[in-house]
């Protein structure tokens, strides 16, 4: 899977996306100040959602509702009015792109609509669809036509609804990633019970050509370790220059400094998972000679001595020409070349 210049892949270094959703507050400036930080900060691309109030939430619907579910009911006006407010001038996207692949950042939306992914598409590197929109199948199938690589969220679903989402994907593109993520906004540590990262094993298994990634909305970045341990390449998590500021989504994301510690450790830990392959290390060859055991002549034997399982002593060091202990049947009823003393090393090259 390729998303802008960078192949993903389950070697590939971990791909981070900062959403930076609705947290430039109304201001283009402060959009394209955001993009200027995450950057600095170790991102590899940015995000941000393109709706309106009217094509995402029915205002009759939330009211009936009370407004008093979820993260929502801490929001100081009715959702709808929320949403308005937070919403993005999709005149903007030209300008916000531009900028952003000034800065060597890919540019990434959830675009809530089929007008939306319409006058956005030229412009993004990949789709993001939102957990959201995980059983509408009309628009996952339209925005897979686009031939954009998508990013598939799947918070508060279940297993199948996320096989129809995936195979409504699979219809029109292979370059797609399925994300585990709990949409729960309220950032609280008692919330890590419900993160479940080990359902990415059986992404694995279920979907082997899809890349793996995490959808984030939990406080520091343990879970993003986690994922990437169990295989995640692309992590999204929130992403504001001020937790204190105002707005749905800015209590909940992380500043650029926990950021910059984010990226720092999961590049540590990449390094420390290595690969499959193992072997002995460079830093070990010295511990390899001096902690092995070796096989070696327990008393002195003449010249034509045929070797006796008695004869062996089996202690440390083991140098590199040495007979390892597992090989210890190859040499018993060979006969020994040279004379050896007590102690001596025992090689092939001493053996007929």
């Amino acid at each position: 899977m390729k998303i802008g210049s960078k192949e993903i892949n389950a070697t590939s270094q971990t791909y981070f996306i900062a959403e930076i959703g609705s947290n430039f507050d109304g201001s283009l400036k402060r959009a394209l100040k955001l993009i200027d930080i995450a950057k600095d900060s170790g991102a590899d691309a940015v995000k941000f959602q393109h709706y309106t109030a009217s094509s995402l939430v029915s205002d009759i619907g939330f009211k009936a509702l009370g407004n008093n579910l979820g993260h929502q009911k801490k929001w100081s006006g009715s959702v709808y009015e929320i949403y308005d407010q937070a919403s993005l001038n999709k005149e903007w996207t030209k300008e916000l792109q531009e900028y952003s692949k000034q800065k060597g950042l890919d540019f990434l939306t959830s675009p809530y609509s089929k007008e939306l992914i319409d006058s956005t598409i030229e412009y993004l590197d990949a789709i993001k669809i939102g957990s959201g929109d995980i059983t509408w199948i009309d628009i996952i199938e339209y925005a897979a036509r686009q031939k954009k690589p998508i990013l598939l969220a799947t918070g508060a679903s279940n297993i199948d609804e996320v096989d129809l989402a995936v195979g409504a994907i699979q219809k029109f593109t292979n370059e797609y990633c399925i994300m585990q993520c709990n949409t729960n906004y309220e950032g609280k540590k008692i919330d890590f019970k419900y993160q479940n990262l080990r359902v990415l094993e059986e992404f694995s298994s279920r979907y082997p050509n899809a890349i793996l990634g995490l959808s984030c909305h939990m406080p520091g970045h343990l879970s993003v370790l986690a994922a990437v341990t169990l295989g995640a390449r692309i992590i999204e998590k929130h992403f504001t220059d001020d937790n204190s500021r105002s707005g749905p989504d800015h209590g909940f994301a992380i500043d650029p400094n926990a950021w910059e510690k984010m990226v720092s450790e999961t590049r540590d830990l990449e390094i420390l998972l290595g690969n499959r392959s193992k072997k002995i290390e460079e830093n070990e060859s010295e511990t390899s000679i001096v902690q092995r055991r070796a096989i070696r002549i327990n008393e002195g034997c003449k010249a034509g001595h045929t070797i006796r399982e008695e004869d062996l002593t089996i202690l440390r060091p083991c140098p590199k020409n040495a007979i390892k202990p597992s090989d210890k049947n190859k040499i018993i009823g060979k006969k020994i070349i040279n004379d050896m003393n007590k102690g001596d090393l025992i090689t092939f090259e001493n053996l007929s």
